[in-house]
């Protein structure tokens, strides 16, 4: 029963990733606000914490879900361009462990951003990978 949790869990995030309006997808690549000092919330339902995404400068931290993680990012809003790196985090065991690990996979290969009024997404290429909703 727990892996059918996990499995439905993964499968909504991943669902996300086949999703993009035409008018995100004509904007990646292309100019964007700047991301310091933003904060960011996933905007999938998952089961347990949601995870988050925190943007200081050239570092990002957050939640995945149920550890804190934290890393490098370099992003480049003249372009749109995103990558993380030197990613690490806490090593706790939950029970979302699946929905954690799918989500730091997809910060990890982002390569682009778009930011649409209080909404981030993050794509690999034009594929969508993760979508936020900006936190207060």
């Amino acid at each position: 029963m727990k892996n059918l949790f996990l499995s439905i869990g993964a499968a909504a995030i991943l669902a996300s990733c086949g999703t993009m309006s035409s008018a995100s997808a004509s904007k990646v690549g292309k100019a964007q606000p700047a991301l310091a000092n933003t904060k960011w919330t996933l905007a999938d339902n998952v089961k347990g914490k949601v995870p988050t995404l925190n943007i200081e400068g050239e570092k990002i931290n957050g939640n995945g879900g149920c550890n804190n993680y934290f890393g490098t990012a370099k992003i480049d809003p003249s372009t749109g361009d995103f990558s993380a790196g030197q990613m690490g985090s806490t090593k706790m065991m939950c029970n979302n462990m699946s929905i954690e690990q799918n989500f730091m996979d997809m910060v990890g290969k982002a390569n682009k951003y778009v930011i649409s009024g209080t909404t981030l997404e993050l794509y690999k290429d034009n594929l969508l990978l993760l979508k936020f909703n900006k936190a207060e």
